[in-house]
């Protein structure tokens, strides 16, 4: 009979999720992950490889998350700009309080993790492209529902609206004004949308 895990791998990455979100994948030390995760070292290893192993599981879980997150703001708006309006003004002004830290955690992993991590460098660089091609491709369907011009890139835009959330991010960061970053969000997405809307 197969051994079976006894844990809940859920559970165990969203409480690593948190703690590399706060602390940063180098300052995360195994008697760290030990405490937050409720598991030994033995364990961890067996289960993920490497914390390495179980900081690239993190990356992949947040932006699952992520990703779930936006398509239940789309599926909750009729109008897929709104939707796009509703997963910034969720993940900037909503989520904060809960959050670790208000930066994107696959931002901040880019920011920190050096160039002999090439393997998570090019983890969390996939993993970015993936969120600006998810925005590209509701880019497209707003084109094509008549919300935004023809002539719109949806490639230029997707890569905006990415551009735009990791800088809110980090503006929210520095500054912890939620009602300047709530404004600089409406003015985005009114400024996308074409003269009458």
């Amino acid at each position: 009979m197969a051994n079976t895990a006894k844990f809940d791998r859920r559970e165990v990455l969203e409480k690593a999720t948190r703690l590399f979100w706060q602390k940063g994948f180098h300052a995360t030390s195994t008697r760290d992950l030990q405490q937050a995760i409720d598991m030994r070292p033995g364990s961890i290893y067996a289960a993920f490889g490497s914390k390495s192993g179980l900081f690239r599981e993190v990356l992949h879980f947040y932006a699952d998350d992520m990703a779930r997150r936006l398509q239940g703001c789309m599926d909750g708006e009729d109008a897929t700009i709104d939707g796009l309006r509703a997963f910034f003004r969720q993940i900037l002004l909503q989520g904060g309080d809960n959050a670790p830290s208000e930066l994107c955690l696959l931002a901040k992993s880019l920011s920190e993790l050096e160039k002999d991590e090439a393997e998570l460098l090019q983890e969390t660089r996939t993993l970015l492209a993936a969120t600006e091609e998810n925005f590209r491709r509701h880019v497209e369907r707003a084109v094509a529902a008549g919300e935004l011009s023809e002539q719109a890139s949806p490639a230029l835009l997707a890569r905006q609206l990415q551009v735009e959330l990791i800088g809110l991010r980090s503006y929210l960061r520095a500054t912890g004004d939620r009602e300047a970053v709530g404004e600089l969000v409406d003015n985005l997405f009114c400024g996308l949308l074409p003269a009458g809307r």
